[in-house]
């Protein structure tokens, strides 16, 4: 059989007999004859759901990506994921602590849901996990490789998921070669009879825990004299309100009581210091996006790039996380997926969080989502369609004792048993350096935002045994 084919278009062009020869196999659409091998592609090409690649650092500023207007790093496998899709400035982890953050993440419910309020907690039974979920609603392999930390950092069991890197020490610069390496194996050695969800999940730049206890001595003097005309500024929010919630001001002293003594140029170093963790861990994730691309995933692999929560850096002289300030709760949030998300777009209007991530996937997977999730899928907002967005999303920290609304403009932080709030006009003051809540101007704004946090609230499904889980913030 001779077939004709038409170079402007896809559809194969038959002789009268020839139709007949083929018509008990072929398919015939829109008034057009299609060969079953076309057909057949068209059909896998309809049924194709992406594989899902989620990289999760640990504790990473959201302002540590060069392509995102750092000028303080050298970034260049997370400039390639920037470039290549939707990049969030508004972005929230819903919880700044790594366990409860990661519960989160995982399951799209609150920390105060999961049990996970404190670090070194399981997820409760009943409520399934992203690879359990995926497991019972699709025949995608669920593999992970990295940090856990639900109850333990690493593990060679993980409810819904293959393990195929368990870690080998409790520092990024010793196991997050390895869990780069057990995923660049796993991409090039799979069989790719399904489609995956990879999870790949770095220390880093969580070592600059461990970089602060062995530099909180001799604070009089630079560790390396060399680097003092190389060290990145201070920020503009470095000096704090002293009548800040008694909370954060003894969350600031007992982190490290010795950073009281630095002077602003060992503040300086451990800016630098940190933005070489960040550099570690750009390293690895480039080897695993390298993987994906040499082995031809990358056209059809949904990539998803999250921290668990940030980092203080100096601003209002904190460090580490535990805080409601943007440093500690807003993290980098990158969706990529060719042809279908934009590209190289920064989206400074859409408030987003954690908990959006499983919905999210759940929609690209074209699946149900599990029950009573508290996220939503962006989708629409990653494709450039218009769609419902978050009005507020919300953060909890350390044992639910803080809680945090975040609308299009303003910020509203309050702690249990501490009658101070806070109170942020977010597009004047950024920094976070003047707290509105006194001022009878900001009444109204208060109440409502109050409000908002109180209906959440009273959503929530949250077990026995979880610490504060009565509507303790409301203000009546």
């Amino acid at each position: 059989m001779v077939a004709k084919k038409d170079t402007n278009s896809s559809s194969v062009h038959l002789t009268r007999r020839d139709f007949v020869k083929v018509s008990g196999a072929a398919v015939l659409t829109a008034g057009r004859v299609v060969s079953p091998s076309i057909a057949s592609a068209r059909s896998r090409r309809v049924r194709s759901k992406p594989n899902v690649l989620l990289i999760i650092t640990d504790q990473q500023h959201i302002d540590t990506i060069a392509a995102g207007g750092c000028p303080h790093v050298y970034t260049p496998a997370l400039d390639r994921l920037l470039k290549s899709g939707v990049s969030f400035t508004n972005s929230y982890s819903p919880n700044p602590v790594c366990s409860p953050a990661r519960s989160a993440i995982f399951t799209s419910r609150t920390s105060s849901e999961t049990g996970v309020y404190v670090n070194g907690r399981p997820i409760l039974s009943g409520i399934p996990n992203a690879g359990q979920w995926f497991r019972q609603e699709t025949d995608y392999e669920t593999v992970y490789a990295g940090k856990w930390h639900l109850p333990h950092t690493y593990t060679t069991s993980i409810p819904g998921f293959t393990v195929i890197n368990t870690g080998i020490g409790g520092f990024g610069n010793m196991c997050d070669t390895a869990v780069s390496r057990a995923c660049e194996g796993y991409l090039r050695n799979r069989l790719k009879s399904k489609p995956f969800l990879m999870v790949a999940s770095f220390m880093q730049p969580h070592d600059i825990c461990e970089w602060l206890r062995l530099n909180t001595e001799n604070s009089q003097r630079l560790r390396y004299p060399e680097l003092k005309n190389v060290l990145p500024e201070l920020p503009n929010n470095f000096e704090f309100d002293p009548n800040e919630p008694e909370t954060v001001r003894k969350r600031r002293l007992r982190d490290d009581p010795a950073i009281g003594g630095w002077e602003k140029e060992q503040w300086r170093y451990y800016r630098w210091s940190y933005y070489r963790h960040i550099e570690m861990v750009d390293a690895e994730i480039g080897r695993v996006l390298q993987a994906l691309e040499e082995t031809g995933h990358a056209k059809n692999t949904l990539v998803i790039f999250i921290s668990d929560h940030g980092e203080g850096m100096g601003h209002h002289q904190m460090v580490r996380k535990n805080s409601l300030y943007e440093e500690a709760v807003a993290v980098p949030l990158i969706f990529s997926l060719p042809e279908q998300i934009q590209q190289e777009h920064i989206d400074r209007k859409h408030l987003v969080s954690g908990l959006d991530i499983l919905p999210t996937i759940c929609d690209y997977l074209e699946i149900r989502t599990p029950k009573n999730i508290r996220g939503r899928s962006v989708r629409r907002i990653l494709e450039g369609k218009s769609g419902r967005a978050n009005e507020f999303v919300i953060s909890e920290v350390s044992s639910n004792s803080g809680r945090m609304v975040r609308t299009d403009q303003y910020k509203y932080v309050v702690y249990k048993d501490d009658s101070l709030e806070q109170l942020f006009d977010m597009r004047d003051d950024p920094g976070e350096t003047r707290n509105l809540a006194p001022e009878a101007q900001f009444a109204s704004t208060l109440k409502n935002h109050r409000e908002c946090l109180q209906k959440w609230e009273q959503k929530l499904e949250t077990p026995k045994g979880v610490p504060n889980t009565d509507a303790w913030w409301y203000k009546s």
